[in-house]
């Protein structure tokens, strides 16, 4: 995969932390931009931790003796991997769960760590697929950084001003986004 590539697909998946924050932000009385910071911090720390195992991993699988079937097998399951990653938030975008607005003084970390569990996960199998499509991890975990860096704070702040009615689209954008990288994972493999 080339950065372009990369890039679109953690984009995708920061879009998911993005629509969590962006709930998040519409509950605080004020943001707290060193609680903010930190947090970021954990968010960040999480997604590079997954990503980084679920490359490792993968690529651990892949060396053992590589024969034609086990790449095709490894490029099936991350285009499998993306499509479902997709599909997961085109649902969430499609169901729109709503959230009870009550305004909260602090950052109510411990239900949103509970969450952010499940999101850890998934990012996890990003590292998978993009292990198996043999992605340098330096470039992805730079990546990551970046967007989730950046979804984490611009969320907080839309939530803050916004409300959280924007989720909807960050989740259906991130699914387009995903299953563009199942698409293109199909196209560059195997046509």
């Amino acid at each position: 995969m080339n950065v372009v590539e990369e890039m679109v697909i953690l984009l995708g998946i920061s879009l998911d932390i993005f629509g969590a924050m962006e709930c998040q932000g519409s509950l605080v009385a004020k943001i707290d931009k060193k609680q903010l910071l930190i947090f970021s911090g954990i968010l960040t720390a999480g997604q590079t931790v997954a990503l980084t195992f679920g490359s490792i991993f993968a690529k651990l699988l892949c060396q053992k003796q590589i024969q034609v079937q086990d790449v095709f097998l490894g490029q099936v399951m991350a285009a499998a991997i993306f499509l479902c990653l997709g599909l997961r938030l085109l649902v969430k975008a499609w169901k729109n769960e709503g959230v009870v607005e009550h305004r909260e003084e602090t950052f109510d970390v411990g239900p949103f760590l509970r969450r952010y569990v499940h999101s850890v996960l998934f990012t996890m199998l990003t590292g998978f697929a993009m292990g198996f499509l043999g992605t340098p991890l330096a470039v992805q975990l730079l990546l990551a950084v970046i967007f989730t860096v950046l979804a984490a704070i611009i969320g907080m702040y839309t939530g803050y001003r916004l409300g959280y009615e924007h989720k909807m689209k960050a989740y259906a954008i991130g699914g387009v986004l995903l299953i563009a990288g199942c698409v293109d994972v199909i196209i560059k493999y195997w046509c």
